[in-house]
């Protein structure tokens, strides 16, 4: 059984003051490429990571939309989410 996951992360620091984005591409339970935004660019684990984030660094209108992710996906979405993660925190054990 092979499995590929791309999972999308959005990190926030004292709300939305610090966002972090970060998307991890997975195979088979190994990282292989990795984009955060605290970084800038594609950062390959493997060799199929590193020729990867080599093409989709070169790619300037790629790296323009991962870039500003930060505004449209995290922050924008913080409305949504925030009840959910936020506000809950130290409910559990209540």
């Amino acid at each position: 059984v092979f499995q590929f996951m791309a999972r999308h992360e959005c990190h926030f620091i004292n709300g939305t003051e610090k966002v972090r984005y970060v998307v991890r591409y997975i195979y088979n339970r190994q990282t292989w490429a990795m984009f955060d935004s605290d970084v800038g660019h594609y950062v390959g684990f493997t060799p199929f990571g590193e020729f990867n984030a080599k093409n989709w660094n070169s790619n300037p209108v790629l790296m323009e939309n991962k870039r500003t992710a930060v505004d449209w996906l995290c922050r924008h979405n913080y409305e949504v989410f925030g009840p959910f993660s936020v506000e809950r925190r130290g409910e559990r054990g209540a």
